[in-house]
Parts: C-alpha cells; structure tokens; sequence
C-alpha cells in the first residue's frame, strides 16, 4: 500500500511539480494545503503518513504548523521544503518536528531519496 502524503506549499507550481515526483515514486497525495493553518487540519484529518511543508506560507508558516502536527500526536513524518537552506531554519525545523529537509528547487532523486530515508 502506498504511503500517504499531504502536500503544503502557497505556490501551485511546486504542488503540483511535488505532487508529481511523488506520485511517480509510489506515494499516494491525499490533500493539498496551500497554508499552514489548512495542512495542520488537513493532517488532523487525513491522518497521512508524511507531510511536506513549505517553510514560508502565508499566515501560519510551516514551522509553525510543525509544531502543531507534531503536538497532534499521531504517526506523522514531517518533512520540511524550502529555498531557504540556511542552518538557523535546517535547526528551527528539526527542533518543530521534522524529520527532514528539501531544498528547492525540486530533484526527483533528492526529493525521493530523502522520503524513502524516513519513511
């Protein structure tokens, strides 16, 4: 059975572009947020395997939804996705609960060698 991942990202292209990587890996998208206040009620109750979030969304950010998919106790892997690489937010995302990191712009192989290592 495929793993369940929910895609967040406030850009269409990038959802869409991940959305394809996945489904072409074996993953199965169950939702798509477009901030971080829909991902963390879409995690509550699509209840996916993986989350990707992008770090910067308008109103609540990815890690702030981290924090929050992260405090909802349930078996969610949280990866985070951004274009800002630098070490301060690599820390700030590991310490919201993600187990991962991608840096865009998006490889096929980084993307899925980085999910298939924590998942």
């Amino acid at each position: 059975m495929p793993k369940k991942v929910l895609i967040a990202d406030d850009t269409e292209f990038f959802r869409v572009a991940l959305k394809d990587i996945l489904t072409g890996g074996g993953y199965e998208v169950v939702g798509e947020a477009t901030n971080g206040a829909e991902a963390v009620e879409m995690a509550s109750s699509l209840k996916p395997d993986l989350v990707i979030l992008d770090v910067v969304m308008p109103g609540k950010n990815g890690l702030e939804a981290a924090r929050e998919i992260s405090a909802l106790k349930l078996p969610i892997k949280i990866v985070m996705c951004t274009s800002l690489g630098y070490e301060p937010i690599v820390e700030e995302a590991i310490r919201s609960g993600a187990s991962g990191y991608i840096i865009k712009p998006l490889s096929e192989t980084k993307v899925l060698n980085t999910l298939n290592s924590i998942i």
